[in-house]
This record gives structure tokens, sequence and C-alpha cells, in this order.
């Protein structure tokens, strides 16, 4: 592997900015100092750049197999590595989903050979796939995935002695996605009885509410405490959800974290009025009073993690009514713009942008050398001009469904340079491909 030197970068690392040159060598962060001189090593002048591990997203949908159309994970990691996201986890509800050993195994070949980020792939979970579960690796594998309350294809997990078996008996971290089946039919029922199959998109946080939320959210708490299980709630929407998680204990201690994603942070139910169904997504965008809760979950530390929830559909799916366009939207190459535009707004630091997307990820998911820029461990990197603006536009969206939400926006800040597991993948606007991301290790 090459050997690079990035030269005067403003290191961001551990609550910390600190002007440093970095030797990375064999994949890894060889040597963090000053003045640093390397015969033979490829040179990067960082000098006005701030340079931030590489954020690790917990929740992306790549679609691989059987979606390919809409997204694939060599597209997708590309557009991850584009945005600085050097790392994901990624969803079981592919097709066919990821619900045995070897399912998931086929989901790991296929990322060893084209993924340009590192990768990790969660295990699912169904009413009747308990002994599977139960047979995963806890060295090799993120987690354990459990839907519960509806989503895409026919993972629910609603079996009370189901759960309880998980729970009980899952010997790694389990993640969440929760609202309750019940309560959205009910309310899919009302509103279908009087729009029919043109529903309002604006009528989506009202079909998916704060209630079903809270009531699955709950339940899954209530399990975790009843068993001492590690568990992990994936993108918490509401303001009443916040009070179940805890902001005193460090996170290395937490037996029960929380993760809010980018979407939820950046717009409202407002938003519908010019986003339609491009916004779309499960668990709903909601209410503004439920934003500004969710920004101070994320201070106070109620909430641990900040991802993506990537998920992306065709433009002309999207486009489609209530009853028919799919739920989810394309993130992952903006998610660090995101956080920058929340940084120039003064909403959040950038210390506190690398402590939730690429320190905590880390913690919670006790990932192996990786998060951090420390010597000894690998080289995931991101080289960010604050002060560059550039504007979203078709021709440097790089997800296979061609759109985003954010489209015509102009966001101050940009990545200049990508590292990923010591591979210069993206740089001055160029993929090199010439390398693969490396599968997560996890210390368990």
């Amino acid at each position: 592997m090459s050997s690079i030197l990035i030269k005067g970068g403003k290191v961001v690392n551990r609550g910390q900015i600190q002007t440093k040159d970095i030797w990375v060598k064999d994949g890894k962060i060889e040597k963090i100092g000053d003045g640093l001189a390397i015969q033979g090593a490829r040179e990067i002048n960082a000098e006005g750049l701030h340079v931030l591990p590489g954020l690790i997203d917990d929740q992306v949908h790549f679609r691989e197999p059987g979606k390919t159309y809409k997204a694939n994970i060599f597209t997708e990691s590309r557009a991850a590595v584009a945005g600085g996201v050097t790392t994901f986890m990624e969803m079981p509800n592919t097709d066919p989903p990821a619900l045995t050993k070897e399912l998931l195994e086929d989901k790991y070949a296929i990322a060893a050979k084209s993924s340009l980020a590192n990768y990790s792939f969660f295990m699912g979970a169904s009413n009747d796939n308990l002994e599977e579960v139960l047979r995963t690796d806890v060295r090799n594998v993120c987690g354990i995935k459990v839907f519960m309350g509806s989503s895409t294809g026919n993972m629910l997990v609603d079996n009370a002695k189901t759960l309880e078996g998980i729970f009980s008996q899952a010997p790694m971290l389990i993640a969440t996605h929760c609202e309750d089946e019940a309560t959205i039919r009910e309310r899919f029922g009302h509103y279908h009885s009087i729009y029919g199959d043109d529903i309002p998109a604006e009528m989506h946080p009202l079909i998916r509410p704060v209630e079903g939320c809270l009531k699955s959210s709950h339940f899954a708490v209530e399990l975790a405490k009843k068993y001492n299980s590690r568990l992990h709630v994936l993108h918490i929407t509401t303001a009443e959800e916040l009070e179940l998680f805890d902001w005193q204990t460090p996170l290395e201690e937490k037996r029960i974290t929380a993760e809010v994603c980018v979407h939820h942070l950046y717009f409202t139910a407002d938003d519908y009025a010019t986003q339609g169904h491009k916004i779309k997504c499960n668990p709903a965008i909601k209410a503004a009073r439920h934003k500004d809760a969710l920004w101070e979950g994320l201070k106070k530390g109620r909430l641990d993690i900040i991802a993506t929830d990537h998920a992306p559909h065709t433009y002309e799916e999207k486009q489609q009514g209530y009853t028919q366009a799919p739920s989810g939207l394309p993130l992952v190459q903006h998610s660090l713009n995101v956080l920058l535009d929340f940084y120039h707004e003064g909403r959040i630091s950038l210390e506190e942008i690398v402590h939730k997307a690429c320190h905590a990820p880390a913690i919670c998911f006790q990932i192996d050398k990786r998060g951090y820029i420390d010597e000894g461990y690998w080289a995931d990197l991101v080289l960010v001009d604050l002060e560059e603006k550039w504007q979203v536009r078709k021709d440097n969206i790089y997800y296979k469904c061609g759109w985003s939400p954010f489209e015509g926006h102009t966001f101050r800040g940009k990545i200049k340079s990508t590292i990923v597991s010591g591979h210069l993948a993206w740089h001055e606007g160029r993929f090199d491909e010439s390398a693969s991301g490396k599968r997560l290790v996890f210390n368990r």
C-alpha cells in the first residue's frame, strides 16, 4: 500500500483541533507530529484544511441484492466516499432479506469486490429465525436489526416470544426501528377513508404519529432493561421519546443508546409543501417542535450518534401518489455537508460533529481501531475546506437514483480528499477505485 503524508492540516480529534502532520503507511496512521518528512511518501498539502476522521454511518440501505435498479453497493459506497463517509453499516431488508448466515455472507462477498468504503452488514431478525440470529458472529458483524414496526419487506417482528428470545439471548448490539404497527394501521385506515389513495404528503407524520413511535420505543427500552440487552434505537424523531434515554452515564458504559438522522435535524413537516414525497420516510419527518427537541437531545447527550438512514428510490417512484410512493431518501453523500451547514449556523461545533458521527459510532459498536485519528488506527480521513462553496447539481450527485432533496442548494464546505483504510479514494473531484474498503472487525 502507498505511503501518504498529510502536511499542516487542522486535525479534529478527541475534542481538540491541532495543526499536525499525519503519516499514513500500510493503511494505518503511522505517525502524527510536526514537521514530518517522509521519503517516498505521496504528499498532500492540507494547509488551510481541516482533517476529520472519516464518518461512520451506522444506518444505510444500499439495495443490493434485489433492488439494484435503485442503488447498489458500488454506486452508494462511491457516493459515501465523495461525501466523507468512509464506513457504513447496511441494513438487512434487501431482496432476499439477510435472514440467514449464508445470505448475510453473500452481501459481504459483494462488498469485498465492489465497495469503495469500509463496510459491515446487519443480521436481520424475523418472527421465525431466532436460531439463525443467535448464530451471528459477534466479531465480524455489526449487529442484529429488528423492525419493531412496519417497514419495507417482510421483516416486521411482532411475535412476543421471538422478541423475548432476541432480547434475552442476543450476544451483541440490537438495533431497532421502533414504530407501532397497530397504531399505523389504524391511522392509515382513518386517512384512507377520507382521501382514498390520494393522501396528501403532509399527512404522513399523522399516519405514522408520535404515539406510535413512543409506544414502540418504550417497549424496546423496557425489554432491554429487563434483560440487560445492548440496545441501540435508530432514527429517533419525537420530543416524547427523548425521556427514554439516559444523558448522565458515559457513552462507553451505556447499555441503551439512540441515534438521530440528519434529515430529522434539517427538515420539518412544513417542508412537505415543497418537497412532497421526496422527504417521505419512516419514521416520518414531524412538526418543528420535534426538530427543536432533537437538537436539545443531541446537545445534552440523550442522542448519541448522527447517521443518515440513506434509503434511495428512483425519482419516478417518489413522484407517485401516497400509497405507491416508497419511503426513504438518499442522503449519504451529503450528510457531512449538512452537518457543516449546521456548524456555520452555530448549531454544532466541529468537535461535536466528529464525536457524534465518528467517535460515538466506534464506541457504540466497539469497532476495532477506527473512528479516531490516532497512531496505530486505520487511516480513515477526510480533508475539508470549510469555506469553499458549491452547489448540488445532477452532474455531481453520485447516487444511482440520480437525485437529492438538496439539489439546487449551495453548501459551504467542500470535501477535498477522502482516505479509506489508507487508500486515497477521493481526491480533488476524482475517484480512485483501484482498492476496496475493508470489512469491519469488532472488539467483542
